[in-house]
């Protein structure tokens, strides 16, 4: 294990925090999320829908922890820019060349778990890639909720496309709630009258 490896690695995840998330330009979006944003609430959808399934939640959380990690090199490709290239081929040179360096132990089960987020042959494959589609439908009613109409597409494609049970509950309750109403019973005026 080379720490110096292990520093720049560190630094290099931060480019994460400073890639968007392509796709919402075509929409229209100004200023879209992070890629580290994207990955943050997926991993915590993920958590979640891997303890509704009873599957392995902290397996699929690192999953969706590290899944978009090689866009620090390739960068984001919405499904319109990557249909003029192999992204696959892409996105798993990167993720070996990234991962080398870090210790056999990690190198190992991050390889197995970016190849399950990718082939879906296990349970949390499937949850994984499940929770990354639903970061992306919330991410898109919200959009909605604002006057994206286009967002609508990602909605309608993600609903098409997931698997698990409790993936498919979430998204019909989330088409029916406002991205704004968790806030709405937790607000309490605090002045008072004057006599």
């Amino acid at each position: 294990m080379n720490i110096k490896k292990i520093v720049n690695f560190i630094f290099e995840i931060n480019q994460l925090k400073q890639r968007k998330t392509s796709g919402w330009y075509l929409a229209g979006v100004n200023n879209p999320p992070s890629v580290a944003e994207h990955s943050l609430r997926a991993a915590q959808i993920g958590y979640i829908l891997a303890t509704m399934e009873n599957a392995n939640a902290e397996k699929v959380a690192t999953m969706l922890i590290i899944h978009d990690n090689v866009e620090a090199r390739i960068g984001d490709q919405n499904k319109v820019s990557a249909r003029y290239f192999s992204k696959k081929e892409a996105e798993e040179k990167a993720f070996q060349e990234q991962i080398s360096d870090l210790g056999e132990q990690i190198e190992r089960k991050w390889k197995e778990y970016f190849n399950e987020f990718e082939k879906r042959n296990t349970p949390e494959g499937i949850i994984s890639k499940d929770a990354d589609w639903l970061e992306t439908a919330f991410q898109a009613k919200e959009y909605l909720d604002l006057g994206y109409y286009s967002a609508q597409n990602w909605i309608d494609n993600v609903e098409k496309a997931l698997e698990t049970t409790s993936a498919k509950q979430i998204i019909q309750e989330m088409k029916q709630t406002t991205f704004t109403e968790w806030w709405k019973n937790l607000k309490k005026m605090t002045y008072k009258k004057l006599q």
